[in-house]
C-alpha cells in the first residue's frame, strides 16, 4: 500500500493534524508526518515533493495557517495528489489560508477540505489510495454503512422523544 505524507508548515498545527493520523491509523493506511515550511526551509519542502513518488507516497496532505503557501509549493514540485488544509489563525479566521490554499493556477492543482479540514483531508487520501486497493474501498464501504446506521439511530432517538 501507498503511504500518505502529511506535511505541516509548523509543529503549531499539530493538534489539526492529529486528525488526520488518527483517521489514517483507522484505515490502516501508512504514513509520515514532516514540519517543512514553504517560507523556511523552502530547499526541504522541495526535494520531499520530488522524492515522494519514489519513496512510496500515493497522497501528500500539506497543512498551513496565513499566507498557506505549503500546499502549492509541493503541488508545484510532484504529480502526486496534493490535499490542502487550510488551518484558522487568529488574524482573519483561516479564510487567508483558505483562499491561499484552493486559488492555485493552472497546472499546479490542490484539492482543498475545509478550514482546520484534517479528518477529511484524511478521508480523501484514503478514498484516492482505495482507487486501486480493493480491501482499503471496503473499509470504506464499510464505514459509509456504520455511519449511516448511527445517523439513523440518532433520527430514531429524535422521532421517539419529540413524535
Amino acid at each position: 500500500m501507498k503511504k500518505v505524507a502529511i506535511i505541516m508548515g509548523s509543529d503549531s498545527d499539530l493538534p489539526i493534524v492529529e486528525k488526520a493520523v488518527n483517521v489514517l491509523k483507522d484505515f490502516g493506511v501508512p504514513f509520515e508526518v514532516h514540519v517543512y515550511s514553504a517560507h523556511r526551509t523552502p530547499e526541504e519542502a522541495g526535494a520531499f515533493a520530488q522524492s515522494a513518488k519514489q519513496n512510496g507516497f500515493g497522497v501528500i496532505i500539506a497543512a498551513a495557517g496565513m499566507a498557506a503557501h505549503l500546499a502549492g509549493a509541493l503541488a508545484a514540485r510532484t504529480t502526486l495528489p496534493v490535499i490542502g488544509i487550510p488551518c484558522k489563525s487568529s488574524a482573519l479566521d483561516g479564510m487567508d489560508a483558505l483562499l491561499s490554499t484552493v486559488q492555485m493556477p493552472t497546472g499546479v492543482p490542490v484539492a482543498t477540505v475545509a478550514i482546520n479540514g484534517a479528518g477529511n483531508a484524511a478521508l480523501l487520501a484514503v478514498q484516492m489510495l482505495a482507487l486501486s486497493d480493493d480491501g482499503l474501498a471496503k473499509k470504506l464501504e464499510d464505514k459509509k454503512q456504520s455511519d449511516r446506521v448511527k445517523a439513523l439511530e440518532k433520527d430514531a432517538k429524535v422521532v421517539e422523544t419529540f413524535n
